[in-house]
């Protein structure tokens, strides 16, 4: 804070509440989503929270509109003025929700995908209404809008952009799966080194012919399984709600059905090739099990942060769900493990 004494002599000129301000050095870090200053200004200056800026918006209005979670966070636990910061309205009638439609100042999100953004969006949206009254819900601004009406009308084209990629992504993944199906199917019925006289598989005493049995009774198992899984997605309704939990879990359980197809797949072709060549060569048998899983190696690194996104945010809104649950449906929780709430 050494760097801006200016800042500090401005926020410090007044003490009055809720009080309008141009540029104020708060709200300008704020914006640029620096915490450090944010913190030390509100930790020195604790009533620095309550100025307005010439539109008549809180600092939780501007971390809002510039998706400054962190930020929000940090001010939202300010406990005394939260009480007053969270039923500001600005000039034009916006309450913090109507802000988190604001698509001005939105830079992308953080997270990969036109789904997962959306779903990020909506996200927001939950947590700020979260902090809100109940009431402030259904007010209106001067146009006469909601804040659910006014995200629906900003969100439209980032909506139509999630519903495009989601449709060609699992239709994409249905042809692979499919595609995978197919090939351990056929693959059952040929069995590796053939069978003699009474039909019984000439390796069957191998280790490799068992692993080679299992993995490909996995592999269809999970390939038709991926596939009813992508197959019901696209006959979802691709309403912007269902963007914030259901959409994006069953992509996750086809895509995670789907990488374990392939997985077992290459391991069933690995240890058709090991039966086949009955190598006692380790260095051989070493490049052959390298090989068999490059696809799988290659898919993993290609999807790896996509599937991640989607764990992540399917966790976080599983958890939320359990700890929002009534008592008497979670009896099994031990006494010292009582679920923490979530703010």
């Amino acid at each position: 804070m050494k760097k801006y004494p200016d800042a500090i002599v401005l926020l410090n000129e007044t003490n009055s509440s809720l009080t309008r301000k141009e540029h104020i050095p708060l709200f300008i870090a704020t914006i640029n989503g620096i915490e450090e200053i944010v913190w030390e200004i509100i930790n020195q200056y604790p009533h620095a929270v309550e100025h307005l800026n010439e539109e008549g918006q809180s600092i939780l209005d501007v971390a809002v509109k510039h998706r400054q979670k962190n930020i929000f966070s940090l001010v939202k636990h300010q406990k005394i003025p939260l009480a007053r910061l969270h039923r500001v309205v600005d000039k034009k009638g916006n309450t913090l929700l109507h802000h988190v439609a604001d698509m001005e100042h939105y830079r992308g999100g953080t997270k990969p995908g036109p789904a997962l953004k959306l779903q990020e969006e909506l996200q927001w949206f939950e947590q700020v209404q979260k902090v809100i009254p109940s009431h402030y819900v259904t007010l209106r601004n001067e146009e006469c809008k909601t804040a659910k009406e006014l995200f629906e009308e900003s969100h439209k084209d980032q909506l139509t952009n999630a519903q495009k990629w989601i449709k060609e992504t699992t239709q994409s993944c249905s042809t692979v799966a499919a595609l995978v199906a197919t090939v351990v199917f056929a693959a059952a019925y040929t069995v590796p080194g053939g069978s003699d006289k009474n039909g019984t598989p000439n390796f069957i005493d191998s280790p490799y012919f068992l692993v080679f049995t299992v993995s490909d009774v996995l592999s269809l198992a999970s390939s038709l399984t991926s596939l009813v899984v992508f197959l019901s997605l696209l006959t979802s309704p691709f309403e912007l709600q269902e963007f914030h939990f259901s959409l994006p879990r069953k992509l996750l359980v086809g895509f995670t059905f789907l990488f374990f197809a392939v997985i077992t797949t290459m391991l069933s072709f690995g240890a058709t090739i090991l039966i086949l060549i009955q190598s006692e060569r380790k260095l051989t048998t070493l490049l052959l099990s390298i090989a068999a899983f490059l696809p799988v190696l290659v898919f993993a690194i290609m999807q790896f942060r996509l599937y991640v996104s989607f764990m992540g945010s399917t966790y976080n809104i599983l958890r939320i769900t359990v700890k929002a649950l009534p008592p008497f449906l979670a009896p099994c929780l031990p006494r010292e493990k009582k679920l923490r709430r979530v703010d």
